[in-house]
C-alpha cells in the first residue's frame, strides 16, 4: 500500500472543512448563531450531529482496542447499550422537556439552565468552570486517539500527528461555529456510517468466512485468557465483569448529563421531530458503536508480527491503543483504509468541535458576557467566543502531547466529573418541581469529589495498568451517588421560589 491515496483524501477532507468553516463564518452574526445555529436545525442534521459527537477516536482506538483485547466480543455490550440508552432513551426522555424548559427560561447553555432553574448565579459560575476544566482531558483523549491512527498510517511522530489535527480542528471550529459544525457533522456522519459497514465487512473477509472468523476470534481470546503464559502476545489478564459493566454504564448514561450532548436538544427546530431524531440516532449508534467493538474483538486474529508491533517499548506489554490502527492497516486495502481514516477523523473532529463550542460558551457567554464585561456588541462577544475556542483547543493539545497513552482514563475522568456533577441536578431539575438549590449543589459537589477522589486515589495506590482499568468504575460511582443525594437533600432544604419553578414548568400544576 502506498500512502498517496490516504494522504490526498485527508488533504481534500481538511480543505473541505475549511471551506465550510468559511461559509459558516459569513452566516454567523451573533453568539446564538455560533453556538445553537439559531435553533433552526432539523432531525437528520441534529441526530447525526449527536451521533458524531458521541463516537470519536476514543471509541475506535481506545475503547474498542482495550476492551476488544481484554473482553473479546464482550465489548459489544457497550456498543449496544450506547445505542439504546445513550441514544434512543436519552432523546425520548430528555429531548422534549429540555427544549421546552430552556426556551421558557431563555437558557442557551447548561450553566444558564442551572442558574435560571435554581435561581442561583453561583451555580452558573461553578458550572461554567467545571465544563471548561473537565472537558479538557476528554478533548485531549480524542486528540491522542487520532494521533495513534495518524502515527501508524502516515508514519509521523505522535506529537506531529496531534499537532496537525489540532491546527485544522481549531481553524474550522473557531471560524465556522455550530452552523458550520452541524453541517460538517452531517457529512462526516455519512462517511462514518458507510465506512463502519465497509470496515466490518472487509476486516471479516480478511480472516475468512464470517462465522469462521468469529469462532476463531472467540477461541483465540479464550486461549489467551487461560494460557497463563508470560508473553504479552499469548496471555490476556481478564478484567472483572463489574469493570466491563461500569464501562457500559458510564458510556451510556454520561450522555444524559454531558453539556455537549444536551446542547443538541436546545437546537431542535420542532418538538415533533424528536422521535425521528431518536430513531436516526439509534440506527447510527448501532452501526458505529457495535462496528467498532466488533472489530476490537477481531484483534485476537492478528498474526504475531502485527502483535509484536503493538508491544509498548516502555511497558513491554500490548499497547491496546495501537491494536485497531495496526489491524486496519493489516486488513484493509489502500482505498478503504483511506476511507476508514476519514471515518475516525470525522468522528473525532465532530466531537472536538462540540467540546470546543460548549467549553468556550461556558466562559464567554456565562462568565464574560454575564458578569465581567456587559453591554458590549454581539460582534464583540462572538469574537471572544472564537478566541476561547482557540484557547480550549490549544490547552487540549498540551494535555494530549504530555500523556497520549491515557486515552481511556482521560475520557473516564472527564465524563465522570462532568456527568457526575450535572446528571442528577439536570435530570431532577427537568422533571421534579421539588428539586432545591441546596440539593442541586449537593449533587454537583458529590459527583466532583467522588470522581476525582477515587480516580486519583487509585492512580497513586495502584499500578498504572490497574488504575487505567478502574477509571470507568470511579466515573460510574460519581454518576450514581448524586442521584440519591439530590432528592435526599432537596426534601430537607428550602424550596426554590415558586415563580421561578412556575416559569420553568410552564402550565404544569404545582
Amino acid at each position: 500500500m502506498t500512502l498517496d491515496l490516504p494522504f490526498v483524501l485527508t488533504a481534500v477532507f481538511f480543505l473541505a472543512l475549511l471551506v465550510i468553516a468559511s461559509w459558516g463564518m459569513r452566516r454567523t452574526q451573533n453568539t446564538s448563531d455560533f453556538f445553537l445555529g439559531g435553533r433552526t436545525l432539523g432531525p437528520w442534521v441534529l441526530a447525526i450531529s449527536y451521533g458524531t459527537s458521541y463516537f470519536s477516536a476514543v471509541v475506535f482506538i481506545g475503547f474498542a482496542g482495550q476492551y476488544g483485547w481484554l473482553c473479546g466480543f464482550g465489548g459489544l455490550w457497550v456498543g449496544l447499550f450506547n445505542a439504546l440508552v445513550g441514544g434512543a432513551l436519552a432523546w425520548l426522555v430528555l429531548g422534549r422537556m429540555t427544549r421546552k424548559m430552556t426556551q421558557r427560561l431563555g437558557a442557551m447553555t447548561m450553566p444558564e439552565f442551572f442558574s435560571k432553574r435554581y435561581n442561583s448565579d453561583g451555580m452558573k459560575i461553578i458550572t461554567a468552570i467545571v465544563i471548561f476544566v473537565f472537558l479538557l482531558p476528554y478533548s485531549a483523549s480524542v486528540f491522542s486517539g487520532l494521533g495513534y491512527l495518524f502515527e501508524h498510517i502516515f508514519h509521523l511522530t505522535l506529537r506531529t500527528a496531534i499537532t496537525i489535527i489540532t491546527i485544522v480542528t481549531g481553524l474550522y471550529v473557531v471560524f465556522g461555529g455550530y452552523k458550520a459544525a452541524a453541517r460538517i457533522d452531517f457529512i462526516q456522519g455519512i462517511i462514518m456510517f458507510f465506512g463502519a459497514l465497509l470496515m466490518v465487512w472487509f476486516v471479516l473477509a480478511k480472516f475468512g468466512a464470517p462465522q469462521e472468523a468469529i469462532e476463531k476470534a472467540v477461541d483465540a481470546w479464550q486461549a489467551r485468557v487461560t494460557s497463563g503464559a508470560d508473553s504479552p502476545m499469548e496471555a490476556v489478564k481478564p478484567i472483572p465483569a463489574y469493570i466491563l459493566w461500569s464501562v457500559v454504564f458510564m458510556t451510556s448514561f454520561a450522555t444524559w448529563g454531558l453539556p455537549q450532548m444536551v446542547h443538541k436538544y436546545y437546537a431542535i427546530k420542532d418538538e415533533s421531530q424528536i422521535v425521528r431524531g431518536a430513531v436516526i440516532t439509534t440506527i447510527f449508534a448501532l452501526v458505529i458503536g457495535c462496528g467498532a467493538y466488533f472489530c476490537g474483538g477481531l484483534t485476537h486474529l492478528l498474526p504475531n508480527e502485527q502483535l509484536t508491533a503493538a508491544i509498548s517499548s516502555a511497558t513491554g506489554k500490548i499497547d491496546t491503543n495501537a491494536l485497531v490502527p495496526i489491524m486496519l492497516i493489516y486488513a484493509l486495502p489502500g482505498p478503504l483504509l483511506a476511507l476508514i481514516l476519514l471515518l475516525v477523523l470525522s468522528a473525532s473532529m465532530s466531537t472536538l468541535s462540540s467540546l470546543a463550542l460548549v467549553s468556550s460558551s461556558a466562559v464567554s457567554i456565562d462568565l464574560y458576557k454575564g458578569y465581567a464585561v456587559t453591554g458590549k456588541s454581539e460582534t464583540h462577544y462572538l469574537w471572544v467566543m472564537r478566541f476561547l475556542c482557540a484557547v480550549f483547543v490549544v490547552l487540549s493539545w498540551l494535555i494530549a502531547i504530555f500523556n497520549p497513552a491515557w486515552i481511556v482514563p482521560l475520557m473516564s475522568l472527564a465524563w465522570g466529573s462532568v456527568a457526575g456533577a450535572f446528571l442528577a441536578p439536570y435530570l431532577y431539575g427537568l422533571f421534579w418541581r421539588g428539586t432545591t438549590k441546596a440539593g442541586a449543589y449537593a449533587g454537583m459537589f458529590t459527583g466532583l469529589i467522588l470522581s476525582n477522589g477515587i480516580f486519583f486515589y487509585r492512580y497513586f495506590a495502584m499500578s498504572p495498568q490497574e488504575a487505567r482499568s478502574f477509571s470507568p468504575v470511579s466515573a460510574s460511582i460519581a454518576m450514581v451517588v448524586p442521584l440519591v443525594v439530590v432528592p435526599l437533600v432537596s426534601v430537607m432544604t428550602k424550596k426554590v421560589d415558586s415563580e421561578v419553578v412556575d416559569k420553568a414548568f410552564g402550565d404544569q400544576p404545582k
